[in-house]
Formats: C-alpha cells, structure tokens, sequence
C-alpha cells in the first residue's frame, strides 16, 4: 500500500491536527473526510462525534477501511470513566478484523500476570523468512491502527509480531492489565509465548522508551529501533521546571489543583485522562508521578549492547529531537548506534514521521537488512 505524503492543515489547535494527520498518514482515511470533519471541530466531544458519524456514513457505504479507522479516532479521545469507550473498543476491533479477514493474520492471548496480553502475529509473505520483528505502540495507539507498518515489513521478508503491554490497547480494555514500566516484562512473556530466541524490536512514538527499557534486560532482542526515543520526561524541560515538577511531587493536593485547572487544555486533558486510564487511577498526581516514572536512571542506557537505531522529525512536538541526542550519549556500550533525523523538506519532520511515514519505513528496512546479516 502507497501511503499519503504531506502534513496538512486541517486544523488550527497543534494537537487536534496532529491526531487528523494521524489517521490519514495511516493510510486508512479520506483525505476529504478528514478535512471535513476537521472544520466541524471545536470541542473534544465535536471530534468524537463527528468520527462517529464518519464511521457510520462510511459504513453505510461499505467503506469498512475508513469507518474502522473513523470508530479507532473516534474511541481516542472518550473519556476513560465513559460508559461507551469499551463498547466503541470492542466494536472497532470487530470491523477491523472483518476488513482484514482475507489477509493471514493471527490473534493472540498471550498469558500474563494472572490474565492476557493482547498480540497479533503478520508472517513474511514472501518465501524467505529473513526473521522476527516484534514491535509495540505507544502511549495512546493500538497495534491495529499501525498495521500499515507491521505489514511493510512482512512484504519484505520478515514474520512481525506485534503486541500490547500492560496498559495499552486491549492488554488494558479487555484483559485488566495495568501499566507497568519495566517493560522487559511483558517483553519476556511474548519472546518465550512464540518461542522467539532472537528479534529486531522496534517502539513506536512512546514505545520507543519502553522498548529500550526492554533491550537492557532482555538479550533476545539483537537489534533495537527507536521510533522516536523518550529518554527522560524531564530532559524535555529546562532545570527550572525540572526542579519545579520535582517540587510539585512533594504537593499532592497542590498538584491536584494546578492538573485540574489545566485540564481543559486539549493535550494536556488527554495527556492526564490516558496516563490515569491505562493505571486505573483517578488523581491527576498520580499522572504526574507516572510521567517521572520515565527517565534517564529507569531505561538503564548503560545495559544496552546490542545494535540500535534512534528515528525522529526535526519538529516533533512529543518527543523533541534533543531526547535522540541525550539517548545516543547514553549509549555508551551499544554495539552500534545510527540515527536518524527527518526534516521537513521530506515532510516527515512531525512525531513519528507522520506526513511521510513511508520514507521512515525504508530507513529502518534497509537498516534491518543491513544489521541482520
């Protein structure tokens, strides 16, 4: 599948249009349905609204790429405590797999903590089976809407699995998994589930944190690829809001009352609402302590031997370009360590390559081969 080339404007708010840009990048979405809906939007309810009733036109008309896609938007920003948000889950799920039913793709419960990760298996589709990839989504997708990528990478010779950890997809919505940062983990649960003793591991957007964290623990994995890399929450800051957000966890109720204030501001409303969702948790404090959770002594840099690769846009807005330079200095035993920074003359300089995820693709593909043989 060709995907879409170009970052547009189909909204004024950064966040809102950064989602819109999303699904269509994906190249699941109708790039006039995608304008359409964005001039409708003021509110987070218009947006998830407006998808649905995409979603139901799209159906309607036998478009079951786009309503799935429309539903996954749609389900991304209800609230978690929304009586609807699992049933709008579940319901994309179904048309998702009715979509894909032709295509040789497997669905796993793989065994975990007392319950099940949620994973899916992609084989190659060429004769060759050059190996094993596993990759996971990050702080707010599914593996499902990342398909596109799961399946470029069967299309040139590689098995792919892909999975969802605890707090993520439906680790978290249909198996009661709660997050859990080391993520070597759940890691090791899927490596010894498909018997896998060496793999390329690739996280994308926040999974690029957790997937290294996984690398220093884990040796299975021999290559790494970090797309794009966290590092440390608080490296995106200066040292006066790093000594501010540090003070801030001494104040509970103080904490509280600032988040609450602030939670009518679009990312940062979303930011909160998930990082509680995927803990089951309702004190806006206990996002914040989440967020610290991710640094530079947790992810165990120093642990890494094995080869990585660090993506990311010159623009990124979630995880700036300066987190891949403090990672790649980290990496002091790294058996190899390539980078590689995307600018906006190839209209892939936005958070995981979103305008032109495809060059992206080729980037870490030829990189795969490279270091695989």
């Amino acid at each position: 599948m060709k995907l879409p080339v170009g970052y547009h404007k189909f909204h004024k708010n950064k966040f809102l249009n950064y989602q819109l840009n999303r699904w269509y990048s994906l190249g699941y979405a109708r790039k006039e349905n995608i304008q359409t809906i964005g001039s409708k939007i003021k509110t987070f309810d218009d947006y998830i609204n407006e998808f649905q009733k995409a979603s139901e036109d799209a159906i309607q008309e036998n478009r079951l790429k786009n309503a799935a896609t429309y539903l996954r938007a749609s389900e991304f920003l209800i609230e978690p405590n929304d009586v609807t948000k699992i049933p709008i889950y579940k319901k994309f799920i179904e048309l998702f797999d009715k979509v894909f039913e032709d295509q040789n793709f497997e669905r796993h419960k793989v065994p975990y903590n007392g319950s099940f990760l949620s994973a899916i298996k992609l084989p190659s589709k060429t004769k060759e089976v050059k190996g094993t990839i596993i990759g996971i989504p990050g702080f707010d997708a599914f593996i499902e809407e990342f398909y596109c990528i799961w399946n470029y990478f069967t299309e040139n010779g590689y098995d792919f699995i892909a999975f969802e950890g605890p707090g993520q997809g439906g680790s978290r919505r249909l198996y009661d998994q709660y997050f859990d940062h080391d993520y070597e983990k759940p890691t090791k649960a899927i490596l010894d589930y498909f018997e896998l003793n060496e793999v390329t591991a690739l996280g994308v957007s926040m999974g690029g944190y957790w997937i290294m964290r996984a690398a220093a623990f884990e040796k299975r994995i021999k290559r790494v690829i970090a797309m794009p890399p966290l590092y440390d929450w608080l490296e995106m800051t200066n040292s006066f809001n790093q000594k501010l957000a540090k003070w801030f966890l001494t104040k509970r109720r103080l904490t509280n009352f600032f988040i609450r204030l602030k939670m009518n501001v679009g990312t940062i409303k979303h930011t909160i609402n998930n990082a509680l969702f995927i803990q089951n948790k309702s004190d806006p404090f206990d996002a914040v302590e989440w967020m610290m959770g991710m640094n530079k002594e947790h992810i165990h840099s120093h642990l890494i031997d094995q080869d990585v690769l660090l993506l990311t846009g010159e623009n990124d807005a979630f995880q700036p370009v300066g987190l891949l330079k403090k990672q790649k200095e980290a990496l002091t035993k790294a058996a190899s360590v390539s980078e590689r920074i995307f600018t906006k003359s190839e209209q892939a300089d936005q958070h995981c390559q979103m305008g032109n995820l495809g060059i992206a693709l080729e980037e870490m593909l030829n990189w795969i081969n490279k270091k695989s043989t």
